[in-house]
């Protein structure tokens, strides 16, 4: 029963890596509809953490089904 509540980093992380993604999305087109044209790159690579969380959640969803289907009733 220990194992049932034993939570996995990778979900909190993920969700962490979208968010900062979504933000800098959303800073983008905010400069953007200033004025703005030449953005920083660390912005526009900052944006990349948006489908790198969103690839890292679903990976842990996967593992976490696995492991759930795999674990004995008890």
């Amino acid at each position: 029963m220990a194992d049932t509540t034993r939570r996995s980093a990778l979900l909190p992380t993920a969700l962490v890596l979208f968010g900062l993604g979504l933000a800098a999305i959303i800073a983008i087109f905010a400069l953007y509809a200033a004025g703005h044209t030449n953005l920083p790159v660390w912005l526009n690579a900052a944006a990349l953490l948006c489908p790198a969380g969103l690839i890292f959640g679903v990976i842990a969803s996967i593992v976490r089904a696995r492991r759930d289907r795999g674990s004995p009733a008890s």
